[in-house]
């Protein structure tokens, strides 16, 4: 004999209850609770944007430049490079250098070699190297670090009129650009984009890219995505330190643009075979970019704004030459900021007496690179390439 169960029965006298509330205004039926208001908000602050602010700005970096003698800066700089090399995170095991030569194309005035350097046991960074045709000595070279869009439009390579018009309007092919004009450039298909990419980032549609993948990842092993991005750079500086007749090994500087710019930002803390860096749309203060605008999470350098700020972390290498390039409109790395930290700047170089070898290229454009200073700022510390 087949029974109704009791939770059924159960909850058909509930239903039958519940329904002879309806229409009666006066009595807390169900319709009274579906058509309750929401609780008026309290009059205090509950929301994590104020929460983070407050928490920022009553929480200054501890170890900012404020050295008055050259004694004092020098400690300073010991002091906080330690810091800096450490949240950079553990770097992978070196392996010897190997190169692998795939592909070779001549255009007007330099040949493009696309190569892989192995910069671990389980990874070959791809690399597009351009050298110049005419050279009459080892030429300066300058490791070309790409932003977000990937390494297609930073070796000027499009397919349709848009990406033309990307490349035209960022001056994104600045390793092309420099090639031209007599300087060995490398650029490399920074880990995480492209034929590099593992899992896909989510909402990225047109371009292989996981910077989510290699920050969770690296942070869970110890490393960052900064720090991973710069070791590659280093073994490709030993692949051309390895080109006796080519370049010249004393002469290697680094040039990079949002994305790129950070890891140019970060790459002379590290080495100091690095003898100039042109930081282009990433320098500002962390306080008033990557902290409060949304940039992609491989930007975050974990804990760094427990110590320092941007003009800090270039401090740790003066009076290295560096060139700051920042668009006035840049929307993500606002320009007060560049002009802080450049202010800043102008106090450590002259401390140092090199106050030539900090400069600006604060231009009129958006979230770009520029030309305007790059070649009198590279003829200035490197000299005239020998093939001009």
């Amino acid at each position: 004999m087949n029974r109704t169960p009791y939770f059924s029965v159960r909850a058909a006298a509930c239903l039958l209850i519940a329904m002879s509330f309806l229409g009666n205004d006066r009595d807390l039926g169900i319709a009274g609770v579906l058509n309750a208001e929401e609780p008026t908000a309290a009059k205090v602050p509950h929301q994590i944007n104020g929460s983070f602010a407050h928490l920022a700005d009553s929480s200054k970096p501890a170890m900012r430049w404020q050295a008055e003698t050259l004694a004092q800066h020098q400690q300073w700089q010991q002091d906080l490079r330690q810091v800096v090399v450490d949240l950079l995170g553990k770097m992978p095991e070196r392996v010897p250098l190997q190169v692998k030569w795939a592909e070779e194309k001549k255009f007007e005035t330099f040949t493009r070699h696309k190569i892989y350097v192995r910069t671990e046991a389980a990874y070959w960074a791809p690399v597009y190297y351009f050298v110049p045709h005419q050279r009459a000595a080892p030429l300066p070279a300058i490791v070309c670090l790409h932003g977000h869009s990937g390494i297609v439009p930073y070796i000027g390579e499009a397919k349709t009129e848009k990406e033309e018009a990307k490349i035209r309007d960022g001056q994104l092919d600045y390793a092309v650009y420099l090639a031209k004009n007599g300087y060995v450039t490398a650029a490399i298909n920074v880990r995480g984009w492209n034929e590099t990419s593992g899992n896909q980032d989510s909402g990225v549609k047109n371009l292989r890219r996981s910077c989510t993948q290699m920050t969770m990842d690296s942070l869970l092993l110890g490393m960052t995505p900064q720090g991973l991005r710069c070791w590659d750079a280093m073994r490709v500086i030993d692949f051309l330190q390895s080109r006796e007749g080519e370049v010249d090994p004393e002469k290697i500087g680094v040039a990079g643009l949002s994305g790129g710019g950070t890891l140019s930002m970060y790459l002379p803390v590290l080495d100091d075979r690095v003898k100039l860096a042109m930081i282009g749309g990433a320098f500002s203060t962390y306080r008033s970019s990557i902290f409060p605008i949304r940039h992609c999470i491989c930007n975050c350098l974990p804990r760094i704004m427990q110590y320092a700020e941007m003009d800090d972390v270039v401090a740790l290498y003066a009076p290295r030459p560096v060139l700051l390039i920042n668009g006035v409109k840049d929307p993500i790395f606002p320009i007060d900021g560049a002009r802080e930290g450049f202010d800043t700047l102008q106090q450590v170089y002259t401390l140092l007496g090199k106050p030539d070898n900090i400069a600006a290229d604060f231009f009129d454009g958006g979230h770009a690179w520029s030309n305007n200073k790059t070649l009198e700022f590279l003829g200035q510390h490197f000299g005239a390439p020998t093939s001009r």
